[in-house]
């Protein structure tokens, strides 16, 4: 059940299982999504060449075959690898998939990638662990190099011999399902459990999990399949739109119109959450829409050659086979879909009462099971009201939180503080750790991952997550947005940016800590040098390299325009001897998650007294010039007159 507190929604009991398999799905689409482009790819190839296609082409269909046995699987199996334990992970993961696709080879092996690549890329992790500070100066390379080949080699033997046959036989049982259900005329049912479960955010572990790989496989065999449109259809949700933009009421009904149009030609399906859980009795409208929309579809024939994804009428027109009825079958379905859930929407919203207040609730409530802000559905339910989390047009307080509050979270103030002074707004910024963020914060900014913990703390103050604190959109429209209120404009501030002289008066930063030319292959690497590095000038204690892995783990100290500044924890703060910075240049990069950092600054904060030599840090880095002129520095003295302005 879910319990009302303090106008929060908290997850019991089951809701635990709920948020288990949001997860689950989350991980299931990270490995296709990334992907789409080349499941689109091979759908197009599919419809135009094949002999029933646009253009049948002998010479060009002998593509299909090997891009969805090979191609599409090892590209999950890489991205799941990846996920897991960055490019090493991939290539242990790919080399697994081989296994399970060879062990299968008349079956396109997505539920066999999707298995062994995180699996692969999980094994070599724990193994890398097992001998982490193990193995002799000199022999690391040869270790790793031969660990991967070993462990990835024996994986893909296990996958080729007992994976990829189980999988292939438990995909024949699915299909053989999905047949009988076909035969029986049962299919239609699926919307009772389809269409609540996009509500609840649950469709990702269906879809991608289940109805993606089986429908691959009827592709496979009959050139389409019906599958691709049980979740994608965009008319039970259309129907809904359509439904508040002719009877509903205040907001809702105002901003029905561009939600349709969101929904409808760019697929973005939740932008129409928040009306359903508005008047839940809308969920009748939907399942039905989605029952006539399948029902439409056996009858017809209708179905795709690949996933429609996102689940527009674009996309479903793009993936569309030519041959037969196809293209009238699936356009009738979705009209039919649309029709019906309009009819029942109509029904149910004349016959109730709706208010403001009610789409506000409802965007909340989606909100709390996605268990993430939605800036698509915020704009449909934007207002001027400074409770509940709305923008404060009349701020005064913003803060930056991160984890340990002594890094990004001192960049991204030094940065917005310097536009804000620009701008003429008399608005105090400031930076901690999420802890302690004051209650009477009016706007938390904080990297994406930790905004959820900072909601928590504050759940009044309207928040903002970013994934680049040194270059983000987000402080220049926030800029806007407080200029466009009533803020009031401040006397001209002087604001004092660090000189050479107290950097080297402080013994923040000395020349025997900037290192030059360095080369690391994992990002655990360079933070484990920066740490060691620290410990040696004598700002740390030992145990505070390990929380700077610990830090690391919670959400990455990459700042954006290749700069990462790694440490500690807030619990390292003890930890902390004096205040200090070591500075490590990496020319060929370091992987990031995904992000090449060529500067890595390592940091020691107590008491505040790294704060001054920061926030030069943040305001030379935020120009990707002045980041490049560091990567090319030639010396450490060089470095260190450029951080200073020189």
């Amino acid at each position: 059940m879910i319990e009302v507190h303090h106008d929060k929604l908290f997850l019991k009991g089951e809701d635990h299982m709920k948020v288990r398999v949001q997860k689950f799905g989350n991980f299931l689409s990270s490995m296709v999504l990334p992907n789409i482009g080349a499941f689109i790819a091979w759908g197009l190839i599919t419809a135009l060449f094949i002999p029933t296609g646009f253009f049948p082409n002998e010479e060009f269909s002998k593509l299909v075959g090997p891009m969805v046995i090979y191609m599409l699987p090892l590209l999950i199996g890489y991205t799941g690898g990846r996920l897991i334990y960055e490019q090493r992970g991939a290539v242990v993961g790919t080399i697994a998939t081989m296994g399970v696709i060879i062990g299968a080879p008349d079956t396109p092996m997505f539920l066999g990638a999707m298995i062994m690549g995180p699996l692969g890329a999980y094994v070599i992790k724990k193994f890398d662990q097992l001998i982490e500070g193990k193995i002799r100066t000199g022999f690391e390379m040869l270790v790793n190099n031969f660990s991967a080949g070993i462990l990835g080699g024996g994986l893909a033997l296990l996958a080729f011999k007992g994976i990829g046959p189980a999988v292939s036989a438990f995909t024949d049982v699915l299909v053989t399902g999905v047949d009988w259900l076909l035969e029986a005329g049962l299919l239609p049912l699926t919307s009772i459990l389809i269409e609540p479960a996009k509500i609840l955010f649950l469709n990702n572990a269906i879809n991608h999990g289940v109805l993606t790989p089986i429908g691959l496989e009827q592709v496979q065999q009959t050139g389409k399949s019906i599958l691709f449109l049980l979740e994608a259809n965009p008319g039970p949700g259309l129907g809904v739109l359509l439904g508040f933009m002719f009877f509903g009421k205040g907001i809702a009904k105002q901003s029905a119109p561009g939600a349709a149009i969101i929904h409808f030609l760019g697929g973005i399906h939740e932008i129409y959450f928040p009306y359903v859980l508005m008047k839940p009795m809308l969920l009748l409208a939907v399942v039905a829409g989605g029952m006539s929309g399948v029902f439409t579809l056996v009858l017809m024939g209708g179905g795709l050659v690949a996933p429609a994804s996102p689940g527009s009428i674009i996309a479903i027109t793009a993936v569309t086979p030519p041959e037969g009825m196809a293209y009238l079958a699936n356009f009738t379905a979705i009209f039919v879909a649309t029709a019906v859930s309009f009819v029942i929407s109509a029904i149910i919203l004349k016959s109730s009462k709706q208010t403001d207040d009610d789409m506000e609730e409802a965007t909340k409530k989606m909100e709390q099971m996605k268990g993430k802000k939605s800036s698509i559905s915020r704009e449909i339910t934007s207002s001027n009201s400074v409770e509940n989390g709305a923008f404060p047009l009349n701020a005064q307080k913003i803060v930056f939180a991160c984890d340990a509050g002594m890094g990004s979270s001192a960049m991204g103030a030094s940065l917005l503080r310097k536009k804000v002074k620009e701008a003429g707004l008399n608005v105090s910024v400031s930076n901690t750790a999420i802890s302690t963020i004051p209650s009477d914060a009016q706007i938390v900014i904080t990297q994406e991952k930790l905004t959820p913990r900072a909601e928590n703390k504050v759940p009044d103050a309207y928040h903002i997550s970013v994934d680049n604190f040194l270059s983000s959109p987000e402080y220049d429209l926030l800029i806007d947005r407080l200029q466009n209120g009533e803020t009031e404009v401040p006397a001209a501030v002087e604001e004092h940016v660090p000189s050479a002289s107290s950097v080297e008066e402080d013994q923040l930063l000395r020349e025997e800590n900037v290192f030059i030319g360095q080369r690391f292959r994992t990002k655990e690497e360079v933070i484990r040098f920066a740490g060691q590095a620290l410990v040696k000038a004598g700002y740390v204690e030992e145990s505070y390299v390990d929380e700077m892995l610990k830090r690391e783990e919670i959400t990455t100290t990459y700042m954006g325009n290749n700069v990462a500044i790694p440490h500690g924890t807030e619990d390292a703060k003890k930890s902390v001897i004096k205040s200090g910075f070591t500075v490590i240049q990496v020319p060929n990069g370091v992987d990031f998650d995904g992000q090449s950092a060529k500067m890595i600054f390592g940091i020691a904060g107590k008491d505040g007294t790294h704060l001054e030599i920061l926030s030069g840090i943040a305001v030379i880095c935020a120009d990707q010039t002045n980041v490049d002129r560091l990567v090319e520095a030639k010396s450490a003295k060089e470095i260190i007159d450029i951080i200073n302005g020189n």
